[in-house]
């Protein structure tokens, strides 16, 4: 039964992610159900590799263990974006990363009647970072609307239903046009320090007015199926391992519920994810001048149908005959999918011979390798710079303001 049984008297549910298995606990999705939980949102794939192949390792043990304890399941995909402003690219981007959804629902069997939609995750315009970790380049609202359209419409036509978006209203006023595209997807709409008991209280406002963006209707209202209304559930109340855990209510009755799930997909075998499908490699710009600077490529890596890679990284290797082999310092940055900037530090003035290879953990696709040779010059020797004091921040209360249940 899809009782509603949380605050306000709507259908009560939450989210979760690797960070709900401290020290790979497991949840009690019992005591969740019995603590009137009826929906939970997995985190099931994700932009970046490492993180992706964690969201599959909880996935896979936590939707079985969800649903035997009789809570419906919906996933999500959260999205880093390209760093480029050219639209093909952002659609190949796109593309790719819907891509990854769709072996992803197909590695799990499908989506059954007990599973509800996928969701995107786009809360983040961050497309480059600086060597300090804040922000560098960040996507125009063009930018962010046209990735979102891309990657919905295929999940869309793919799965046969309509997926979720999720994201929060200053970002949706303030980092994506108004689409019409958009505005047919149901929305997640994230929204704290707003009591969701009152039934009459919602997300999508200000202390005046209310925030702008593709769902909000003609009455100021914002259109949502699911609020997130805080991060700060008490874990141990739900059965989860972590001290909080964000909190769900969705918008209308069992009925409504139910509607969203209506429709199963089984994969094909065309569906499927490949096995070491083949894979070329370009080298679009070599950069070695000399010591002081670091060496880098420029690398894009493809399917057979010349559709980016969806998964994989890139590194330098020596090559065997090499005697010297100074230590390296390497580090990939990803420009979209299949796209990438290697940078390496530690070489000695001479030539070196190398190969960039491809390679991919999840052996999606091939391992693929092009041989490469630079001369570097002796550059000026760099004077430390001395290590600045750090100070210890104040502690800060996360949960502040925040809906505590």
């Amino acid at each position: 039964a899809v009782e509603a049984l949380g605050p306000g008297g709507r259908i009560h549910g939450v989210d979760i992610s690797r960070w709900q298995h401290p020290n790979d606990a497991q949840i009690d999705f019992a005591k969740m159900y019995a603590a009137g939980i009826r929906f939970a949102m997995i985190k099931a794939s994700d932009t970046r590799d490492d993180a992706d192949a964690l969201a599959l390792k909880y996935l896979l043990i936590d939707r079985p263990a969800a649903q035997a304890a009789g809570i419906y399941t919906g996933f999500y995909h959260y999205t880093l974006l390209p760093n480029t402003s050219d639209p093909a690219a952002i659609i190949r981007d796109a593309t790719a990363q819907a891509q990854k959804v769709i072996w992803r629902v197909s590695a799990i069997g499908g989506l059954t009647a007990r599973d509800l939609p996928y969701a995107l995750d786009l809360e983040n315009k961050c497309t480059k970072l600086n060597s300090n970790g804040s922000c560098a380049t960040y996507a125009t609202k063009a930018s962010v609307t046209l990735w979102a359209e891309t990657f919905l419409a295929i999940l869309n036509e793919k799965l046969g239903r309509k997926p979720i978006f999720y994201s929060y209203p200053s970002f949706l006023e303030g980092s994506m046009n108004k689409s019409a595209k958009l505005s047919k997807y149901p929305l997640w709409l994230a929204q704290y320090a707003i009591n969701p008991f009152d039934p009459i209280n919602q997300p999508g406002l200000k202390p005046a007015g209310c925030y702008v963006h593709s769902w909000t209707s003609s009455a100021c209202q914002s259109q949502w199926i699911i609020w997130q209304y805080s991060s700060c559930g008490i874990g141990s109340k739900y059965g989860v391992p972590s001290a909080r855990v964000d909190l769900n209510v969705f918008r209308g009755t069992a009925q409504n519920f139910l509607a969203l799930n209506s429709g199963t997909w089984v994969p094909e075998p065309i569906d499927l994810m490949p096995i070491n499908e083949p894979t070329t490699m370009l080298i679009t710009r070599q950069r070695a001048t000399d010591t002081s600077k670091a060496v880098t490529f420029d690398v894009g890596v493809n399917r057979p149908d010349g559709s980016p890679a969806v998964t994989g990284t890139v590194r330098f290797e020596y090559d065997p005959l090499s005697i010297d082999k100074p230590k390296l310092t390497q580090t990939v940055t990803r420009a979209a999918s299949g796209l990438w900037t290697l940078s390496i530090k530690g070489f000695t003035a001479g030539s070196w011979i190398g190969s960039i290879v491809f390679s991919d953990q999840t052996k999606t696709h091939a391992t693929t390798e092009l041989p490469v040779t630079f001369d570097l010059l002796q550059g000026p020797t760099i004077s430390p710079k001395p290590t600045p004091t750090k100070t210890t921040a104040p502690t800060t209360d996360g949960c502040r303001n925040q809906i505590k249940n």
